[in-house]
């Protein structure tokens, strides 16, 4: 496909200035009342957050984006695993046994990106900001002045032709998930894909924002508001002893079941115990990796 020609001809002379805005539609209050509440949506942070963080003046801001529209068409084969359980006999005893079968598998993907984003500053964080852009591009009107009245905008720092290559890689990416979903099983190997773009355009939007930092305990946190559907986004201070604690409750009763397994086994009984002390250790260690996890990324930027 040469369109990436065809997008650097078209940007000598569009680039320049954004073409299209979204217009600021949360108040600084509805932003404040936004952030108290999403402060105490998390039992991970400290009890007293919402009550005691101080939230800094909020700063509007519109901040550049590209928009990328582009139709995909994929087509795939990969071996899908399906898991087989047979029985044989050994010695007169009956068992199973589980093996993978393998089988080739195609498919085809047509979809249609609509406004993808990629954006354009540097200056903030991509986290922060990709976190919150949950806007309805459908509300795009051309670009005024009149709409920057008061509100500073930040010109471009990422350029057309970075962010398209982003943006590119990125329907790569969830156009391939799209393939793979289609596969009967999860379990793939020797995946392939032809993958074709067509209907290929661009805009230089800016959208907007508020940003904010606000001091807890002596320390600064950064966020951001989306200010046209008030979605937040930002870091949070956890409180890692409630974690800590949580995240051993889940793996106690594994544990415990445990204990009784080997306590029980000189009586016989300490097997069907231990598988059972084996499934809930499983269980709970899988729910104490994903709360850390989660603790862990609450302050990403």
């Amino acid at each position: 496909c040469n369109n990436n020609q065809v997008i650097q001809a078209k940007a000598i002379q569009d680039v320049l200035r954004p073409r299209f805005l979204i217009p600021l539609k949360i108040t600084d209050e509805q932003a404040h009342a936004r952030v108290r509440e999403w402060l105490g949506t998390s039992w991970m942070t400290p009890s007293s957050l919402q009550k005691l963080a101080s939230v800094t003046e909020y700063t509007p801001i519109y901040l550049p984006y590209w928009t990328f529209d582009a139709r995909n068409i994929a087509t795939w084969k990969a071996q899908v695993g399906h898991t087989k359980t047979e029985t044989y006999w050994v010695n007169g005893q009956r068992r199973t046994r589980t093996k993978t079968v393998w089988r080739w598998e195609n498919g085809r993907v047509n979809h249609f990106y609509d406004d993808a984003l990629v954006s354009g500053t540097q200056q903030i964080s991509s986290v922060l900001v990709h976190n919150a852009q949950n806007f309805d591009t459908e509300a795009l009107v051309p670009y005024d002045p009149a709409f920057l009245a008061g509100i500073s905008a930040q010109a471009y720092e990422v350029d057309l032709q970075k962010a398209y290559d982003t943006g590119r890689e990125r329907m790569r990416a969830q156009t391939k998930q799209f393939c793979m979903d289609q596969a009967s099983t999860s379990n793939i190997r020797n995946f392939s894909m032809t993958l074709d773009f067509s209907e290929e355009s661009w805009r230089y939007v800016l959208l907007p924002f508020y940003i904010a930092t606000y001091n807890f305990q002596n320390q600064a946190f950064q966020l951001v508001v989306n200010g046209q559907t008030g979605q937040v986004a930002g870091q949070r201070p956890v409180d890692w002893t409630k974690v800590w604690l949580a995240m051993i409750a889940m793996v106690t009763p594994g544990i415990l079941l445990g204990i009784i397994a080997l306590i029980t086994l000189a009586f016989g009984i300490g097997i069907p115990i231990g598988f059972l002390a084996m499934f809930a250790l499983s269980i709970g260690g899988s729910y104490a990796l994903k709360t850390y996890r989660t603790a862990d990324a609450m302050d990403d930027v």
